[in-house]
């Protein structure tokens, strides 16, 4: 796997709304090592049918499930990377959310693409804290806080 490589697709059966490639109607968000390998990172263009009502503005469920995701996706990458571990090998390192605390700075606009950067703060645990900020380009919208809880 290199470094451009989206961990989502290592399991390709995955179902899961937000980041399984295996579910067609899902939002296939897709998570990837930055550059420098500290970060993990996404771009996401959200389809028009995730709007607020209001115009031009995301519905914060969907925000709230993009930070999600790609939180869950940075734990486990930094979990496999603390073990000097290819991702997705065996024995299996998954996570699910412990505790999800976001904080909506502004109106996250549904026409642009949105960018998508987390990392671990603290230690590689069974509890693993994640930050994850998104916007577009430049513009931070929602900023989270998540606990995920290793199951394998």
């Amino acid at each position: 796997m290199n470094e451009n490589t989206c961990f989502q697709d290592v399991w390709m059966g995955n179902t899961c709304y937000g980041c399984g490639p295996a579910n067609h109607d899902g939002m296939h968000i897709k998570s990837r090592w930055s550059d420098d390998g500290q970060f993990v990172i996404a771009e996401y263009l959200a389809d028009a049918k995730y709007n607020s009502g209001m115009p031009d503005v995301m519905y914060g469920g969907t925000v709230a499930s993009l930070v999600d995701c790609h939180s869950i996706w940075t734990a486990i990458a930094f979990a496999y990377k603390s073990e000097n571990r290819i991702l997705g090998s065996e024995p299996l390192i998954l996570c699910v959310t412990g505790k999800l605390s976001i904080t909506f700075i502004k109106p996250t606009p549904i026409s642009k693409p949105l960018h998508l950067k987390a990392w671990v703060e603290g230690g590689i645990d069974r509890k693993v804290n994640v930050i994850c900020e998104l916007g577009p380009s430049g513009d931070m919208t929602a900023r989270a806080e998540v606990t995920a809880v290793k199951i394998t």
